[in-house]
């Protein structure tokens, strides 16, 4: 098992600009229509199901698909979506859904549906994730990492089609959890018509890469680290949305990112450098929009490798980093150190939880007790920005600095992506930068996602 010891609870940040001007590439009309939403990332696919973290789950999912349930980003309390009442019974073992009628999937250059819809859509969406045997569920890989964390697909017992708007989830024990787990971005509702016209034409793998959801927006037009259009949906079921379209502006990251806002090229910035806020605060054209986020940031440490298999070690470690100064370095006060791996903003938080203080010279007495003068380990970091970190390599340079004061000698190995990921999962690093982010406060989509024996795994 991997331990976490730095954990640092992060509020997420968007900046609203009131006029602006566009370039080009991205056609001078888009203000008229619609707006520039800049943001640092690289989807690795459009379908949440088969995603870790970042810009997919983020920003994308919503945009596209819609979920059987939702959640109120203020409130944090479940609302309904694509299910327009639900039932729990068993005591809390059994979940009936009734579905919404008359509800369009988009129309695409590459699909054009020919019903609204219905149950079996909901049973395919879940039967990929849930069901091995299932012909969709090797497409681009057989890994559904949140849902491989949480072992749900040993906890459902079965999901049935009861009529063309009503399905049945079947679990084998009382699950107080579940519904979140179906509200949370990585569980879309696809389309099970789409599919089986990818299976005739043979190109299964377009269903994760060419998306057809039912949400406000579908994808128009994707250049690989540059922009990702999209045009409305003009019978989404919630109404004709406001804008006739959206783009996501991923060419650039830091300071690049603020010119354009201070240019005018983007209209909305997602999580801006903290140490350009005051910046912004003072110029009349921005709406800063600060509220806390279900986000945290931790190190992680491989505990199967010596000398970290040494709960002293560790401990020593923890006790060694400055928290506050990476609150001010890293975040410019919109961060706090966190005390446990529930944010403030779960409903399970505790409110008595004590955070690790500072201490170098009783990091340096237990080293000096367990006879390790000198240790050398090394640290994968990822190179781009997450909400939960907006500069993990400058983290990562902090963190060096403060271990090396007690002896230990840190080398930095940048990383990104699938290949972080992979490295992670071979357990050859001793430690990684990492994070997590979700939609949900119950306390489950935190734990099981990140502490569990699974999770190592997915």
């Amino acid at each position: 098992m991997r331990a976490l010891m730095l954990l640092i609870s992060v509020f997420a940040t968007t900046l609203m600009l009131t006029s602006s001007v566009l370039a080009t590439d991205l056609q001078t009309d888009i203000h008229q229509q619609g707006f520039v939403y800049c943001i640092n990332g690289t989807p690795h696919a459009f379908n949440p199901q088969m995603a870790r973290h970042g810009l997919t789950v983020d920003t994308l999912s919503a945009q596209l698909y819609d979920r059987l349930l939702g959640v109120d980003s203020y409130n944090y309390q479940l609302t309904s979506e694509l299910a327009e009442k639900w039932q729990i019974l068993d005591n809390g073992a059994t979940f009936r859904f009734q579905l919404r009628k008359n509800v369009s999937f988009q129309t695409t250059s590459w699909f054009t549906p020919s019903r609204m819809m219905n149950a079996d859509d909901v049973i395919f969406s879940f039967q990929r994730i849930f069901n091995k045997e299932h012909a969709y569920h090797n497409v681009n890989g057989n890994n559904y990492p949140y849902f491989d964390s949480l072992q749900l697909a040993q906890a459902i017992k079965s999901i049935k089609k009861l009529d063309d708007h009503n399905i049945e989830f079947r679990l084998r024990a009382p699950d107080a959890s579940f519904l979140w787990h179906l509200a949370t971005h990585y569980a879309p509702i696809l389309s099970a018509e789409y599919a089986e016209a990818l299976t005739q034409k043979n190109q299964q793998a377009e269903i994760d890469h060419k998306p057809v959801g039912t949400g406000p927006f579908m994808l128009k037009q994707y250049r690989f680290n540059q922009y990702i259009r999209f045009f409305r949906h003009n019978q989404y079921w919630k109404g004709l949305p406001g804008m006739q379209q959206v783009v996501v502006d991923l060419g650039a990251s830091g300071t690049g990112r603020i010119s354009k806002l201070l240019t005018g090229e983007c209209d909305v910035l997602a999580y801006p450098p903290a140490n350009q806020l005051t910046i912004l605060r003072n110029d009349p054209r921005f709406r800063l929009t600060l509220r806390p986020g279900m986000n945290l940031a931790y190190l992680a440490l491989n505990t199967r490798k010596p000398p970290l298999n040494n709960i002293q070690v560790r401990r020593a470690i923890a006790l060694a980093i400055n928290y506050q100064r990476l609150m001010q370095a890293i975040y410019y006060g919109t961060a706090e150190t966190a005390p446990s791996i529930l944010p403030r903003a779960s409903w399970a938080y505790d409110q008595s939880a004590q955070i690790t203080k500072y201490n170098p010279n009783q990091a340096r007495k237990i080293l000096q007790q367990l006879g390790i003068k000198q240790m050398e380990l090394s640290l994968w970091v990822p190179t781009a920005p997450h909400s939960y970190n907006p500069s993990p390599l400058k983290t990562a340079e902090l963190i060096q600095t403060d271990l090396a004061k007690v002896g230990i000698k840190i080398n930095i190995i940048p990383a990104e992506g699938r290949f972080q990921d992979y490295n992670s999962m071979e357990m050859n690093h001793d430690l990684t930068l990492s994070g997590w982010t979700t939609d949900s406060n119950d306390p489950d989509s935190f734990l099981r996602p990140i502490l569990s024996c699974a999770a190592i795994d997915s």
